[in-house]
C-alpha cells in the first residue's frame, strides 16, 4: 500500500509540475539574467523549507519575510505559496514515507482521512469563526504540550513508540486527521496539530512526519493546478524558491531521520508550543482589528 501511495503521489506531482514548469517556460520574463529578487527569493525558500521539513511549517516563514520587504504582490500571495511548496511538500512526503516505518493501516486512514476532509469538510468549516478556531487549537495544543513536558521530565509516564493505532485510538486518529484537513482551507496549519496528535496517543513522533506530510502533498499540488492555470502567482518567486526550497528539505530531512527519539520529542514539543503562541497571537491580533 505504501508504494500505492507514492505511486500516486509521483503521477500526481507529474502532472502538476509539468503544467508548473510550462507556464513557467512560456513566461518571457524569466528568460532574462536571475536578479537580486530571484536570489532572495531562493533564500527565503531554503530556509522555510528546511524548518517545514522539521515540522514548523513554511507558509508564515515565507509570508513575514515577504511581506516585510515587500517582495511580491499580495494578490498573489496565496498562489505562490501553494506552487512554490508543492513540490518540496511532496518531496518530503516521499523521503518520509520510504525511511520512516509507520503501520499502513494508520497511515493510509490518516492520510485519506485529511484529503477528505479537505474535500468534503471544507463546507462545514467555511462557516466557522476562525478566531474561535485559532483560540481552541492554541489551548489545546497547550495543554497536549504539558503532557508531553510531564513525560520528558518523567513527572507522568507517557509512552510514545507504537508504529501504529488499532480501535478506538484509530478511529480518533481518522477523525481528527478529518477536521484538521477540513481546516487547512481555513489556513489553519496541519502539521503541529497532526504532531501533538500522534504523541497524544502513543505513537513515535517520527511517524508523523510521513503521515502529515503525507496529507499535505496529495492536498497541495492538486490546488495549486488552479492557481497556474489562472496565473495567480508570482513565477519568478515560486521558481526560486520551489528550487532552493527543494535543497533545504533533502538537508533537514536527513537530520530528521538521523535524530535520536528524545531529541524528536523534544522537537515536537517546541514546534507545538511555537504554534500554539502564533495561533494564539493570530487570534489576538484578529480582535484587535475588528
Amino acid at each position: 500500500m505504501v508504494k500505492m501511495l507514492l505511486g500516486s503521489l509521483i503521477l500526481l506531482v507529474s502532472y502538476f509540475a509539468f503544467i508548473y514548469f510550462s507556464d513557467v517556460l512560456k513566461a518571457t520574463k524569466l528568460r532574462k539574467r536571475a536578479n537580486k529578487n530571484f536570489i532572495a527569493f531562493g533564500i527565503i525558500g531554503f530556509i522555510a523549507n528546511f524548518f517545514d521539513t522539521l515540522g514548523v511549517g513554511s507558509f508564515a516563514i515565507i509570508t513575514s519575510i515577504v511581506r516585510f520587504f515587500k517582495l511580491t504582490d499580495d494578490r498573489t500571495l496565496p498562489g505562490t505559496l501553494n506552487v512554490s511548496c508543492s513540490i518540496p511538500t511532496v518531496l518530503e512526503a516521499i523521503i518520509f514515507l520510504t525511511v520512516i516505518k509507520v503501520d499502513i493501516i494508520t497511515l493510509f486512514s490518516m492520510i485519506m482521512a485529511a484529503v477528505l476532509g479537505a474535500i468534503i469538510g471544507a463546507d462545514i468549516v467555511a462557516e466557522f469563526d476562525i478566531r474561535k478556531v485559532r483560540i481552541g487549537m492554541g489551548l489545546a495544543l497547550i495543554m497536549v504540550a504539558i503532557t508531553m513536558i510531564s513525560g520528558l521530565l518523567h513527572f507522568m509516564p507517557v509512552s510514545g513508540t507504537a508504529e501504529g493505532l488499532t480501535g478506538i485510538k484509530l478511529m480518533i486518529a481518522i477523525g481528527c486527521n478529518f477536521i484538521l484537513g477540513a481546516l487547512m482551507q481555513l489556513g489553519v496549519g496541519l502539521y503541529a496539530p497532526c504532531m501533538a496528535l500522534i504523541y497524544a496517543l502513543g505513537m513515535n513522533p517520527l511517524a508523523a512526519f510521513p503521515i502529515m506530510m503525507g496529507s499535505c502533498a496529495f492536498l497541495m499540488p492538486a490546488g495549486s493546478v488552479q492557481f497556474v492555470k489562472k496565473e495567480a502567482y508570482d513565477r519568478k518567486a515560486s521558481i526560486a524558491i520551489t528550487l532552493f526550497g527543494s535543497v533545504g528539505v533533502l538537508i533537514a530531512a536527513y537530520m530528521v531521520k538521523s535524530l535520536p527519539l528524545n531529541i524528536v520529542k523534544w522537537l515536537v514539543l517546541i514546534i507545538v508550543i511555537y504554534t500554539a503562541i502564533m495561533m494564539l497571537g493570530s487570534a489576538h491580533q484578529a480582535r484587535k482589528n475588528t
